[in-house]
């Protein structure tokens, strides 16, 4: 497996690997500079976790382009892709734009305008309550901070993260990889060149995933503990604690249609 490490990655945009590798990080936090080429400003999705060297690396990347940043924004409130935010607004000077915090707030159908770029607010509730996600049209490509990744799967982290939702995110997603989205840029692992095929894979995880949540619980399986010994053995243990929260959202989905 060829490790990510981010780069230059379309026309308009450039990936910042956050040093924050682990089980739910994957290779880190992927920090995204969105800029369309000669613009002397830049938006970046994510700042990230706060760690000043990362912080300051982003920084470097917009000044060497002879630009500055003017806007950021958030795909969630999870810390590592949100934490260096009010320490990256005092290096930049930037306005940061989340949803649900102010009157800056991002929602859904919003277009933000800046650094010569335009991106189309997609609201995709389910990995988190807050989650976005955002069409790029120059580069046919869309942000998904941690709805979809660029490898496994995510997790629907409940209570907050809903499975309902998350199922009817997936179909929107799909919905605009046939309307001109061929690329993914995730929150976390590399590229995704064909949009489509990922999220239909994702949607069908989760229908195979939620058969057989029904089936434990059919074969006698007591609570979230007893599902995840039948179901995600095959998970690594040290992502068991994500696989908890994506199977009390299962039982809950499941518990709603009862």
């Amino acid at each position: 497996m060829t490790p990510w490490a981010g780069g230059e990655i379309t026309p308009h945009a450039t990936c910042v690997l956050a040093p924050n590798p682990g089980p739910m990080t994957l290779d880190g936090t992927n920090t995204w500079i969105v800029m369309a080429p000669g613009s002397t400003a830049a938006l970046v999705i994510d700042p990230g976790p706060d760690d000043e060297s990362h912080l300051q690396s982003v920084c470097r990347v917009v000044a060497d382009r002879g630009a500055r940043v003017t806007t950021t924004i958030l795909t969630h409130a999870h810390l590592d892709h949100s934490a260096g935010a009010p320490r990256f607004a005092e290096l930049t000077g930037s306005v940061v734009r989340p949803i649900g915090r102010g009157h800056a707030d991002l929602a859904d159908g919003s277009v933000v305008r800046a650094a010569g770029v335009e991106l189309r607010v997609v609201a995709t509730p389910g990995h988190t309550a807050d989650s976005l996600s955002f069409v790029l049209d120059a580069d046919h490509a869309l942000l998904t901070g941690d709805t979809v990744l660029g490898r496994g799967t995510t997790v629907v982290a409940h209570p907050d993260g809903e499975l309902a939702a998350y199922l009817d995110s997936l179909e929107r997603l799909q919905a605009l990889t046939g309307a001109g989205v061929a690329t993914i840029l995730p929150g976390h692992g590399p590229v995704v060149p064909d949009a489509s095929a990922l999220v239909a894979y994702y949607r069908a995880h989760r229908a195979e995933r939620l058969e057989q949540v029904r089936q434990a619980l059919a074969d006698g399986a007591d609570g979230v503990d007893g599902v995840l010994e039948r179901v995600y053995a095959d998970v690594p243990r040290d992502v068991w604690p994500a696989a908890r929260l994506s199977i009390a959202a299962q039982l809950a989905y499941l518990a709603e249609r009862q």
